[in-house]
């Protein structure tokens, strides 16, 4: 009984130690919405749901600038990521494509579940085989599978350019990635941006 104790009393500053890294992991946040205003690093944006947020920027946030691009910019070999839903015989129906610069070749590969809309999900990977039919279908492929994506004629393609905060000014489309601070303010870590008054699809 005594050891028992003793071995309870031992492993308290681990336990403890354990549960105040878990509380102090901040949770993840994604806001997609419109810059409102802008003061020094703190920017209010206007959400596609309507509520207000605030965006902090550090000197570690990267901003990344969201161009058009088009379907026939997606070949064999392109590394590209794609919001879906499900689609017929088991494919993907593409709500968006965007085609990452070789530089960003792997970045999120995989495919999980996405919040753009109910039963999305986002996939990123290498295109394999593409067939030109009513705009595309194509082979996904990435570490551990792959998918069958059709990219219907219309599909919003955009791929990405270097940015800066100077492009975060009101009236600009943004989606924020960062962490969500007990204020309810986010500190953003990554911001996409759209070019002149592009709405970034994902």
């Amino acid at each position: 009984m005594v050891l028992s104790r003793r071995l309870l009393l031992a492993g308290l500053p681990a336990l403890v130690t354990a549960t105040r890294a878990r509380a102090q992991t901040a949770p993840s946040a994604r806001v997609r919405g419109t810059v409102a205003g802008r003061d020094g690093d703190t920017l209010t944006l206007t959400t596609r749901g309507g509520t207000t947020v605030n965006a902090v920027l550090t000197p570690k946030t990267l901003v990344t600038l969201v161009v058009p691009a088009s379907l026939d910019a997606i070949a064999k070999g392109s590394f590209i990521g794609t919001a879906a839903v499900p689609g017929p015989n088991g494919a993907l129906m593409a709500l968006e494509v965007h085609i990452f610069p070789e530089a960003q070749r792997g970045a999120g590969e995989g495919h999980r579940p996405f919040d753009l809309q109910p039963e999305s999900t986002m996939t990123n990977g290498t295109v394999g085989d593409v067939v030109v039919a009513n705009g595309r279908t194509l082979t996904v492929g990435y570490k551990g599978g792959e998918k069958t994506v059709i990219v219907p004629d219309g599909t919003p393609i955009v791929g990405f350019d270097a940015g800066d905060p100077g492009l975060l000014v009101a009236g600009a489309h943004v989606i924020v990635f960062g962490t969500s601070n007990p204020d309810g303010s986010v500190a953003a870590g990554r911001i996409l941006v759209g070019k002149d008054g592009l709405v970034p699809p994902m």
